[in-house]
């Protein structure tokens, strides 16, 4: 029963709203929807990035680092996962499909479809 409860829940797309703290909160809940997902799925994810420090990375707008100037992770709207299934790391954008495309089915905006599959954001005033 709690089972088939949570699938539900899972598959549902989320209301995005628009202020940038109550995205932030949206944004955990559906990372823990992608986690969950991913494992169902016979997947293991490790973090790569997640929020990127301004200290090292630059200001929203500054280009500091390898991180570009309107990168949604310094906004913490942003993650990139390293995905393993059987015990092997899988690098390949095409490897992210299934989680993206899932990704995608609750809102999310999948970086596979800008040649960065392990990245999983939310757009924020047209940054994704």
């Amino acid at each position: 029963m709690i089972k088939q409860h949570f699938q539900q829940r899972v598959h549902k797309m989320y209301e995005i709203p628009e202020g940038l703290g109550d995205k932030q909160r949206v944004f955990t809940r559906m990372i823990a929807d992608l986690i969950v997902f991913a494992y169902e799925q016979g997947y293991e994810l490790t973090f790569g990035d997640a929020y990127r420090d301004p200290r090292v990375h630059g200001d929203i707008g500054v280009k500091g680092s390898y991180s570009s100037a309107s990168s949604n992770h310094k906004r913490r709207l942003a993650v990139d996962f390293n995905l393993f299934k059987n015990g092997q790391y899988l690098t390949a954008t095409e490897d992210h499909r299934a989680l993206g495309e899932f990704w995608e089915s609750i809102g999310g905006t999948w970086g596979g479809r800008f040649n960065d599959g392990n990245h999983y954001s939310l757009e924020h005033n047209g940054s994704k």
